[in-house]
Parts: structure tokens; sequence; C-alpha cells
């Protein structure tokens, strides 16, 4: 028996240890196992650290040997409140609680009160991840319940087995080290992602101004208010304006993802007639259908009802969808614009007859800067952005955008929308 690695009679702690600051029966017990040994955890430090919650010396005193010979370090509680203290302040590898002690303060029944613990434990930020094992006299199956129903991780009556309580410390410790170390890097990865996202924001920012005046004084050359330009020096010019308006677009689309992922975007919203919308967008379309030698076609069900949304950020959406259909297609384009009414409210579809997306992009497209790479498909110069802006305005919405598609006979985006989205949150419609 290793000196000072229980409490003792009358659960008071042993000679050469100091009650807890808030009271408890919690001691730290070190065991003398060399980094490394059978209860090192990851990264060579010292052996695990696991609290023992039992309100019988010697029931703590058996499981503290037990341990200490597998190289866990130790801490004990004698009663629920100095249990659930002990694990918020030490932050154990691993909890072994008994079910029958002393409840305190924690307005539970003597009999439950290792369950109540473990719920403490569980609902604890700070705590939720430490396995919990029950080890306990009792061996009823509604116990065996209600230590899962309280968020138990394993459970183990008394007599307990050495051996068999070893393997579960193990295999619990591993399991606890796994988690954490996922959750780390998870962790990592969004910080790493914020980091890109605001050096992207500023890099966005400090590039929209200086490039507004070179538009500006383009626009000044172009009009001859520094002097008369020949006509090869007219159409440079016009061309070195229009791939900066394509580069003031982009930035332009760049701040309101980020306005739209942080919801900051306010959404200006009108009554909008789907046949009414489809018709002017076709409109707006029509030279570039004409210059693409493109086919645009409107199918409106009479259900489709009259909704509201913002219009000027929707027309953008169908914008975009239908520049895809133009520009990734090898051949001159046959468009649908359907629209139908449905339950939950309006459903959009913009379909073509152009090389179809494969399967396992039909997911990716929606991410910024994702792009199709398919050997038909004409190689076009594509920020990447467009199909993330449509997905985030239309959830911005309420509503959701998803694509059917078959490689080689077309694809057909849905966008369903709700006809009256609530102005607060714009719950999101489910698939």
């Amino acid at each position: 028996m290793t000196a000072g690695s229980g409490t003792g009679a009358g659960g008071t702690p042993p000679p050469g240890t100091s009650p807890s600051p808030d009271g408890s029966a919690a001691t730290v017990t070190r065991t003398g196992d060399a980094p490394g040994g059978p209860g090192a955890s990851a990264g060579g430090r010292e052996g695990a650290l696991i609290l023992v919650a039992d309100d019988v010396p010697a029931n703590v005193e058996l499981l503290f040997d037990q341990l200490h010979t597998l190289g866990y370090r130790t801490i004990s509680a004698r009663d629920g409140p100095s249990a659930v203290a002990a694990a918020a302040r030490h932050q154990p590898d691993l909890c072994i609680l008994d079910v029958s002690m002393p409840a305190g303060d924690l307005g539970c029944d003597d009999r439950s009160t290792g369950f109540e613990v473990c719920r403490h434990i569980k609902r604890d930020p700070r705590t939720a991840r430490i396995p919990v094992v029950f080890v306990t006299a009792l061996n009823d199956a509604s116990d065996r319940v209600k230590a899962i129903e309280a968020g138990g991780d394993d459970f183990l009556t008394k007599p307990h087995n050495r051996l068999v309580l070893g393997a579960r410390v193990r295999s619990l410790l591993k399991l606890k080290g796994a988690t954490d170390a996922l959750e780390e890097s998870v962790r990592k990865l969004r910080e790493l992602e914020k980091v890109r996202d605001d050096l992207l924001k500023m890099i966005v920012h400090d590039l929209k101004t200086p490039l507004t005046s070179v538009l500006a004084t383009l626009e000044l050359l172009l009009d001859g208010d520094f002097g008369p330009v020949s006509h090869t020096q007219h159409q440079v010019i016009a061309d070195a304006e229009t791939k900066a308006e394509d580069l003031l677009r982009l930035i332009e689309d760049l701040l309101e993802i980020a306005k739209l992922e942080e919801t900051a975007l306010p959404l200006t919203l009108v009554p909008i007639a789907p046949v009414a919308l489809l018709t002017e967008v076709v409109y707006e379309w029509a030279v570039r259908f004409q210059q693409a030698g493109a086919t645009a076609t409107i199918d409106a069900s009479d259900d489709a009802p009259v909704f509201q949304a913002d219009k000027g950020l929707l027309k953008r959406v169908f914008g975009n969808l239908i520049q895809n259909a133009l520009t990734h297609s090898p051949h001159a384009v046959t468009i649908r614009l359907a629209v139908r009414g449905e339950p939950m409210g309006v459903l959009f579809t913009v379909a073509d007859d152009g090389p179809g997306i494969p399967s396992e992009y039909q997911e990716l497209i929606f991410r910024k800067f994702e792009q199709v790479r398919t050997p038909n498909a004409p190689r076009v110069r594509s920020s990447g952005l467009g199909l993330a802006f449509c997905r985030l305005v239309i959830e911005r919405h309420g509503g959701r955008i998803w694509v059917k598609s078959t490689e080689g006979t077309g694809s057909a985006f849905h966008v369903l929308l709700p006809a009256q989205p609530r102005t607060a949150d714009y719950p999101a419609i489910s698939p």
C-alpha cells in the first residue's frame, strides 16, 4: 500500500496531504512511474490524472493502488460536491465514480449522487470531454440505463476485476487523447481560416480604392480629356478598362461574400412576381445571348406566388447561373428558366444542355474558389466565387440551392425560396 494514496478514517485526508481550498477531500497523489510507463499519456508527460470519487476510504485505497501500479496519478473526492469541484479545478483525464455517496447540495438522493456528478461534469464545457467510469455495487439493469442517460462512458460492478478496469481505463484514455487531438486540430484550422479571411478582406479593401482611381483615369483617357487618342490606342484603353471593371466586380463579390458570411449584409425585401423577374433577367441578358448564339426560354406555372426577396441580389444569382451556362459550354446552349409554386414557397430552375457537372463536383462547386475541372469543358478564367455567392444569398433569404446534373447531358440548378422570409433570422428551408 502506498503511503498517502487514500483518505484517512472518517473521510479526512491522510497524513501528508491537506484539504482543498473549498474544503473537499481532493488530494493529488503522484506515482513514481517513469515517463513513458503504462500510464504515460501522449507526448511523454507524466501519467494521466484520474479522479476517484467514493465515500469509503478502503475503496479509494484499493483503486489508488491499482491505478498507481498502472502508472497513473490520482486525486480523490469523498462526496458529490467535492467530486464536481475537483473535476472542474484539476481537469482530470478520467473520472471513476461511485454511485452511492453523500449528495451534499447537489439536490439528489444519496443513492444516485454519482449520476448527478456525471451530469454536472458532462454539462460543464471545461469537463464535458472527460470520460466517466462508474464503479459501484449496484448491478441492476435500471442502474446501467441511468448511468448511460447521465452521460457515463462505462459501468463496472464491485468487486471489479483489476485487469478489466485497467483495460477500460486505457481504452477510454486513448479515445480521449484522439478526441482532444482532433479538437485541437479543428481549433488550429479555424484560427488559420480566420487569419486567411482577415488577410483577404484587408487586401480587398486596400485594392478597391486605387482600382477605382485607375478606372476613373481610363475613362478620362477614352473621353479625350487628356488629348485625342488613335483608334488603336482607344481599343487598348477600352480593353484595359474592361479588365479593370472585371477586377472591381471580383473585389465587390469578395466584399459581399464576407458580409454574407458574417450576416452583416442587409436585405432589401420587396414583393416580386416570379414571371416578371425572369422576363426582366432574360431581357437584360438578350445581347449576351445573341453574342453566344444561345437560346433562352421561360417556363412559368400559374401557381407561382408573389414572394418577398432582395431583387438586386436575386438577379445577380440568376445572372451568375446564366453566366456559368454560357461560359462552360463548348457550343451554343439552350437555357430554360422555370418557376412554379411549392408548399414552402417558390421554386426556380435554371437548366441548360451543356456538358454537365460530374457528381464529385456537385457539392464542391458551392464552396469559395472551387471550380469544375473536366477534359471536355472549355478553359475559362473564373474566380470560383459565383456559386458561393449564390449559395450565401439564397441561404440569407432562408432558402436553399442545389444542382442536379448528369455529365454530358446538361445541368439544372434549383433555387427554393420562402414566400415570406422572417426578417430576424431567415430560417433555412430544410431539404
